[in-house]
């Protein structure tokens, strides 16, 4: 632990400070109704941060060489972290459900927190995780419940926030006020239904009645005039009755579908999912969508948490994305300046299999430039112009 008592007496200037703007205990900054609730209430909600947590979950995680500029006190076998961030992070679940429990976190709280206890990856669920700062270095401690956690057991995955540094900020929070609006109307449509409403009924009579023939009334046009149970009925209106409209809308007129489907693109452009990823049907620009979803949305959520865990373990860590479909084109045009620049002679054959994360070819060559044959003169001695020498039996 020598290394980390070294990098504690780096301090930082302004850190008291900081804890005094900020605060000295901070928690992810979730807020039930806008998020737990929503994600398993609103059905574009549970789709969409779905759709961020599978696809995040689903890409691999590449381990190269040592960050020979960091020694890591937490550094393990290559091997080892291999298998606990692609197949076996504790003995209880593998990595896919290890994976889908830190992205669903990190969504929902904007926060993800991995504990390491030398052996083994837990998964701390964040809405529950407290974090203490420190007046002279960054973090004092994590407690979780009664349990403390010191700075170095913990691998914090922090999405952005406007308002601290010390957590992130959920992306659902942006959509607060949609989500409010979207929970109300569904509940309105519900109520609606649940209450087989007719809107904008009113029954008009020349004459005072008593609250006993009122209460009399209003149970016949409900168990009669219910649209549950048929809702065609007529009724014979005497003693100069008259029946008027309250209301000149329909539910219909109301506009709920446009307004609901508004609400939900809202949404999903918080999250960051094009929302014609999530109609049916055949669509010409699925394709660029889904390129661009993967791009700016999931590559950036899943590059949050390998420079994470490159900070802690001390390895190089980059996501395969060789077999992601979506991305075929972006790897083609990889494909494509790496040959073009390897022919050029810019960069040898090796170097650019390091740049795919190949392991390097055992051939001599492999490591030379490839001096370009269409360069004038020679292509052995670039030096020599014009054109080269031909035998004269050849010539005649």
């Amino acid at each position: 632990m020598k290394l980390w008592d070294n990098i504690i007496e780096k301090l930082n200037p302004a850190q008291e400070e900081i804890v005094d703007d900020f605060g000295e205990q901070h928690q992810p900054s979730s807020n039930l109704y806008t998020n737990q609730v929503a994600y398993n209430t609103i059905e574009v909600v549970n789709r969409g941060c779905n759709l961020l947590v599978d696809n995040s979950a689903d890409i691999k995680l590449d381990i190269g060489d040592v960050l020979g500029f960091f020694n890591s006190p937490n550094r393990v076998r290559k091997a080892r972290l291999h298998e606990l961030l692609n197949f076996k992070p504790n003995p209880f679940y593998n990595a896919d459900v290890f994976k889908r429990n830190i992205y669903i976190d990190l969504i929902l709280e904007g926060d993800a927190f991995i504990y390491y206890d030398g052996a083994f990856l837990y998964n701390l669920p964040a809405l529950n995780v407290d974090i203490i700062a420190d007046k002279k270095t960054y973090i004092k401690e994590y407690r979780y419940s009664d349990r403390v956690f010191k700075p170095n057991q913990i691998i914090h995955i922090k999405d952005n926030s406007g308002d601290t540094i010390y957590t992130g900020r959920s992306r659902l929070d942006a959509a607060k006020q949609s989500l409010i609006t979207l929970k109300s109307m569904l509940n309105y449509q519900k109520t609606f239904f649940d209450n087989s409403a007719v809107p904008g009924i009113i029954l008009i009579t020349p004459n005072p009645l008593s609250e006993r023939v009122k209460s009399r009334l209003l149970r016949q046009w409900m168990s009669k005039y219910n649209p549950a149970r048929g809702g065609k009925r007529p009724m014979i209106l005497d003693g100069e009755f008259k029946v008027e409209s309250l209301s000149k809308y329909s539910f219909k007129e109301l506009d709920f579908i446009d307004s609901i489907k508004n609400y939900e693109n809202m949404v999903l452009k918080a999250l960051g999912i094009p929302p014609i990823l999530m109609d049916s049907g055949n669509n010409a620009n699925i394709n660029p969508n889904l390129r661009m979803f993967y791009i700016e949305t999931i590559l950036p959520l899943v590059n949050k948490t390998v420079q994470s865990l490159e900070w802690y373990f001390g390895y190089d860590i980059k996501p395969v994305t060789q077999e992601v479909l979506a991305l075929a084109p972006e790897l083609k045009d990889q494909s494509d300046f790496l040959t073009s620049i390897t022919n050029a002679g810019i960069i040898t054959r090796n170097e650019a299999r390091a740049e795919i994360r190949m392991e390097p070819h055992e051939s001599p060559d492999a490591d030379e430039l490839i001096i370009p044959a269409n360069i004038a003169g020679s292509a052995v001695n670039p030096s020599e112009g014009g054109r080269p020498s031909t035998d004269e039996g050849n010539n005649e």
